[in-house]
Parts: structure tokens; sequence; C-alpha cells
């Protein structure tokens, strides 16, 4: 298996990566969001129900 981040062999100490370096590659793209997990059921504004409104004792 090679390296994800520049395509040599891994290493076994730094598994899945090849070196100290490309494990911090790895972190920092992590860090900036360059990675990043969708969420798919993330609300939006159209798919948000509406807040209900409570108006005293009236209800």
């Amino acid at each position: 298996m090679k390296c994800p981040i520049c395509g040599r062999p891994r290493d076994q100490k730094y598994r899945p990566f090849c070196s100290k370096r490309c494990t911090d590659v790895d972190l920092a793209r992590w860090l900036d969001g360059s990675y990043a997990i969708p969420d798919e059921g993330a609300d939006t504004a159209e798919n948000t129900p509406p807040t209900p409104v409570f108006r005293g004792d009236d209800v």
C-alpha cells in the first residue's frame, strides 16, 4: 500500500503514511478544514420546521 499523501511505500511505524512529515501534512489538512466530512442531514432554512409560538395560557 502506498502513502496517501505522497505515494511512496508506507512505513509500518507511520501507518498508513511513509513518514512523520506525511502524518503532519495529513493532520494539518484536517485542522485547517481542507478535509471535511459532509453533513447530509444538516438543516437549512428550506427544511427547518417553524418554531412554535406560545401565547400564554390560551395554548
